[in-house]
Parts: structure tokens; C-alpha cells; sequence
């Protein structure tokens, strides 16, 4: 099988690009404005082309001719400038325009042109810096910094900003153990966003898998590479949150930017020809298909061994699965476990997608962790006062429900949460039962509608001292909570200090201050607090990985709990004990009194 994208060989460079069903393909050399094609030979499903030299630093894109039959899903058309699937590297940032979905309009001076990159010798693969049990810091990267006071303005909102001094040095406060990225790839707004003067801030809508957007990291590989060696040297891994599910080709009103002019065949279609859509995003990749594989994996590949990232979440994971059905044997995950780079990386699912059957919480590899919602959802009805202690210790205790008793030596697969980029931050939590998402354009309509929320006073209200200091009891109850679980746990950037969204629960297109991280008004007690908590964790990190060798749980008179003493109504108390090496750390929790408090007693010689 020939290497697909760019090669740097000899005196040669060779680009090669899949287009199984196009007549005729041409490479696009760019000088500025000026366009030269070449027309490039097929070789089965593939084309390719060498030229003369070495083209370090040439911008280029695709043209394939072909049969215009979108009805048929074929939609070629030479008109349209194709960014290549496998670029590393872009000039310039997509942009929605309504002649990317027209038929004959020429894109060359919209799209973006890939660029060849410069050969690198790649990082050392270290073992990924991630220790089950610890910390995950949830953060959009240009969100976290833009507002940041000690950031220069020049870095803000970039992946440079996160090797900046005063962010490592929030991120070690915080005993971070893994930062995770939301999507640094190249991406494209959504069609709805630009009549509202809205754009897409999450990125959460991806063109190109393997080039990183020119605005987040405008540094391109060298610029991710040398952030992840500055978090490496204090400690701290890199997670990069992966969008395969689909791409920002839409649905069949979409523009035609990469895959969709090349090869339509890497999305799922239903028997009578349509798109299927189990993402809501308007298209699904087909991992069904080998080729849609060999891109992720070349995908994952590359950040491991290009910029020594340490691992991947996968958004709507279950997609990767499909074919049509949920497969918990699907061939990608034998790929991952059989690939000798991306073996030794972290995997972390986000187990559920809109498809048929697409919630799969548990039903991921062994090997591989998974966002827990019913932890989340469980703490919070907990704390609302809907919820039993029975279920809120099943959650402390690993979710054993979902994930099935511990195999010997193995760590709980669970990663415990209380919110994450998409909902409702923490503080607005206990502040809003609705969300208030009109700024999104779409009349209050999006965004999950059940948050298991409650407010203390008037909804969003912050001049009542008694009721502000309810919220922050509140806050700190479910931090406590989630600080004293089994398993890996994650923790959205700003949530530590009380980060409000004023009640927006769906924040993607809002790349203004109700999406961005408030660094001035953050409250500093309650960031003291959580320091606190995860410096307790980290002490006794060990036991919170497994919740069977150190775990003990006992009523309040001392003696050991039962099933019955925790389904029995009206209990509001809940004690427990991990113990191990360092001694043992014992936990209350009390619904009554809002608290969740914790005593540390060190081992004796």
C-alpha cells in the first residue's frame, strides 16, 4: 500500500491522493494567486504524482473531474480546490461561503492551500505522561487564554499560551495530571453561524484530520511539539480531543472542500443513497470502510509520533465502532491495539452517539477509558435531593454497574465528571434550571434540555450574599465528591474557580467573553479549595484507581455498609475509607450539611 499524502525523497517530491471514482485528478501548485496544474496518474483507487525537487514549503491543493451525480453521491467537480485529507500543514483558515456548495463555481481563492512540510526529526516516545485515577483538565484553547492578564496579547488563544509560565503554573496548583485539547484541527463554521455573525468556537466541525487550525496554532507542528515538551517537562500530558465522526461537509447542501470532491465514498449512506447522519452533524464517516480507518489511524499516528502527544479522546466514539450497527469487536479497535505507536497512547471514549443503539457506556475496550454521564448525572440529582446514596456510592465506587467488576491488576475505566464543555459549567449548575442559550440564534431551542440543575434565588442572581454563599456550599459539595471517586477524573477549565456562561449550555458558536475563561473574576477561595482536593488526590492517587483493594465503606456508628443500608429511604450520610501505602484518607459525605469532608492519617512505621 503506497504512503498517501506528501513524500520527501531523493530528488523527487511525491504527492498521492485516493479518489477512487474520479476520471481525472490534478495537482495545484500555488505562487500566490498564480495556479499551475499537473495532471496526476492513477494507480487503482489512488493518484499520484513526483516532481523534480525537493517542494518544502510549496502550496498545493486537488482538482478530480468526474461524474456529477450527487443523487449517486458523486460530486465532482473541477472547480472546486480540494484540500488533501493527509495535510499537515494549511495557509489560512477555512471560511463558510455559499460557492463552496455551488456546482462550477471555482473556490481556489477560498479555500485553503495545504502545505508540504519540512521534514523533522520526530520527538522521543516516551510513555504517555497519564496516570490512571488522576486529574483530566478539560480546556478550549483559545478560550482559556484570551483573557489572560500574565499572557501576552500576541499568544492569547493559541497553543503556544498553554507553555506560557503562569498557565503551567495554574495547571500544577491545580495537580493536573493531563491537559485535554478540544479540537486544534482545521475546521469550518458551520452554514447557519455566519447570517447570525456567529462562528464556530469549539471546532467541534472538522476538514482536515491532520493539519492543525492556522489560528490555534499558527506555529503549526513545531509549535504544538515544543508546547507538549514544556507540559512534559512539569509533569503534565497531552490529550488531543479527535473528531472523526464526521466532517464540515455536512449534509448535501454542504460545500465540497476535501473528502467529499475526492472520495464520497468515505461517508455512510443508506441503501436508497442518502447520508446517514448518526452525529446530527448532517454526515457520518464510514468506518465500516478501510480507507476512513487508515485516516484516523494515520491521524492519531502522526500527533504520536510528530508531536508526542499522549493519547486521544474520541468524540461521539461510537461511530468508530459502526458498520452500520455498534460492533464492541469493530476492526479499528484491533488496528489501535495492533499499532506499535498508538498501543502505548491513552484512548478515552465519549461512548455515545444519536445513531440506533448509540449509547455504549461500558462497551468499549478494556484498555480504554470512558466518560461516565451517569456519574454526572447521578451527583448532581444526588445533591438536588432526588437521588439515593445507594446510587451515589455505586458511582464513587467505579460504576461497577457499567463497567464490571475490576479485572486483577487492572485500573477502573471510568472517567468521573460534573460538567465538560458541553452543558452547563459547574456554577451555572446550581445557579440555572433552564438554559439561556439566545445568543445561539436559535430561539432557546438547542442544548440539552434535563440538567439535573437547581438554583438558589432568582436564576442567575449574584447580589444576595446568603444565596451566592448556598451556590459555593453546593460547589464545593460535588467538587468533593468528584475529588473523592474511583477512577480517572476530568475537571473543565474554569469550573475550579466558578466560570459562569450566564446560563449558556451549548456555548459552541459564542467566541466572545460568555465562552471565554474569566481569569480576573474567578473566585480564589474556592480554586484555593479544589488545589486542595487534588493535592490530597495525588497523595493517594493510588487508591483511587481500583476500588476494590482500597476501599472500605461504613455507616455512621462504625460499621461495615450494606446494600440495604444504602437503598434505605431518607439516608443522607455516606462514610468510606481508602487506604494504601501512605496511609488512609477517610470521607463524609452529608447531604444535610452540604459537605463533603476528608482526614488524612499517614501510615505508621
Amino acid at each position: 500500500m503506497s504512503p498517501l499524502g506528501v513524500e520527501i525523497g531523493g530528488d523527487a517530491t511525491r504527492f498521492t491522493v485516493r479518489a477512487p471514482l474520479a476520471d481525472m485528478v490534478w495537482l495545484c501548485l500555488f505562487s500566490g494567486a498564480e495556479e499551475t496544474r499537473h495532471a496526476m496518474v492513477r494507480q487503482g483507487p489512488e493518484w499520484t504524482l513526483a516532481l523534480p525537487g525537493n517542494l518544502t514549503g510549496a502550496h498545493y491543493g486537488y482538482r478530480a473531474a468526474g461524474e456529477w451525480a450527487p443523487e449517486r453521491g458523486l460530486w465532482f467537480d473541477p472547480a472546486k480546490l480540494l484540500v488533501d485529507p493527509r495535510a499537515v500543514e494549511l495557509d489560512r483558515r477555512f471560511v463558510q461561503d455559499q460557492r463552496l456548495a455551488v456546482h462550477g463555481e471555482d473556490t481556489a481563492d477560498i479555500v485553503p492551500r495545504a502545505v508540504v512540510p519540512a521534514a523533522a526529526p520526530p520527538p522521543a516516545l516516551d510513555p504517555p505522561r497519564f496516570r490512571t485515577g488522576g486529574l483530566v483538565y478539560e480546556l478550549n484553547v483559545r478560550g482559556f487564554t484570551r483573557l489572560h492578564p500574565d499572557v501576552p496579547e500576541h499568544m492569547r488563544g493559541t497553543v503556544a499560551a498553554l507553555a506560557h509560565p503562569a498557565v503551567l503554573a495554574h495547571l500544577k496548583k491545580m495537580h493536573v495530571t493531563a491537559v485535554e485539547l478540544m479540537p486544534i484541527v482545521a475546521w469550518v463554521d458551520e452554514r447557519h453561524l455566519p447570517p447570525l455573525g456567529l462562528v464556530n468556537a469549539w471546532g467541534y466541525n472538522p476538514v482536515a484530520m491532520m493539519a492543525l487550525d492556522p489560528g490555534l496554532c499558527p506555529g503549526g507542528v513545531t509549535e504544538l511539539r515544543n508546547t507538549v515538551a514544556a507540559l512534559h517537562a512539569e509533569g503534565i500530558g497531552v490529550l488531543l480531543d479527535m473528531v472523526f465522526n464526521h466532517t464540515g461537509e455536512s449534509d448535501g447542501l454542504g460545500g465540497i472542500l476535501s473528502l467529499r470532491g475526492l472520495d464520497n465514498g468515505a461517508y455512510a449512506h443508506a441503501p436508497d443513497g442518502a447520508l446517514i447522519n448518526d452525529t446530527g452533524c448532517g454526515n457520518t464517516l464510514d468506518f465500516a470502510n478501510p480507507a476512513v480507518r487508515r485516516l484516523a489511524l494515520d491521524a492519531m499516528r502522526h500527533f504520536a509520533s510528530a508531536c508526542a502527544v499522549d493519547g486521544f479522546r474520541f468524540d461521539l466514539a461510537p461511530v468508530m465502532a459502526r458498520g452500520p450497527g455498534f460492533d464492541p469487536a469493530a476492526p479499528i479497535f484491533a488496528e489501535i491495539a495492533a499499532d506499535p505507536v498508538l498501543s502505548t497512547r491513552v484512548m478515552i471514549a465519549e461512548p455515545w452517539d444519536i445513531g440506533p443503539g448509540g449509547y455504549q457506556l461500558g462497551n468499549f475496550p478494556a484498555n480504554w477509558l470512558e466518560w461516565n454521564d451517569r456519574f454526572r448525572d447521578d451527583v448532581r440529582r444526588f445533591w438536588r435531593g432526588d437521588e439515593g446514596i445507594g446510587k451515589l456510592a455505586t458511582r464513587l465506587a467505579g460504576s461497577s454497574d457499567v463497567f464490571g467488576p475490576l479485572a486483577p491488576h487492572s485500573a477502573c475505566r471510568s472517567v468521573n465528571f460534573l460538567a465538560a464543555h458541553d452543558g452547563f459549567t459547574l456554577a451555572d449548575t446550581v445557579a440555572y434550571e433552564r438554559r439561556h442559550n439566545w445568543a445561539n440564534g436559535e430561539n432557546n431551542r438547542d442544548g440539552h434540555g434535563e440538567n439535573f440543575s437547581w438554583n438558589h434565588g432568582v436564576e442567575g442572581s449574584t447580589d444576595d450574599a446568603a444565596v451566592l454563599a448556598a451556590r459555593k456550599s453546593d460547589l464545593k459539595a460535588m467538587l468533593g465528591t468528584l475529588f473523592a471517586s474511583t477512577g480517572t477524573i476530568m475537571l473543565t477549565a474554569g469550573d475550579e474557580f466558578g466560570r459562569t456562561q450566564h446560563g449558556n449550555n451549548n456555548a459552541y458558536c459564542q467566541d466572545n467573553a460568555i465562552g471565554w475563561v474569566d481569569w480576573e473574576g474567578r473566585d480564589h477561595e474556592l480554586e484555593d479549595y479544589v488545589a486542595g482536593l487534588g493535592a490530597a488526590r495525588m497523595t493517594y492517587l493510588a487508591a483511587f484507581q481500583r476500588f476494590e483493594d482500597h476501599g472500605t465503606w461504613h455507616a455512621p456508628d462504625g460499621r461495615e455498609m450494606t446494600v440495604a443500608d444504602w437503598e434505605r429511604p431518607g439516608e443522607n450520610r455516606l462514610d468510606w475509607a481508602y487506604t494504601g501505602a501512605e496511609g488512609t484518607l477517610s470521607f463524609t459525605i452529608d447531604r444535610q450539611e452540604r459537605r463533603v469532608s476528608a482526614i488524612a492519617r499517614a501510615a505508621t512505621a
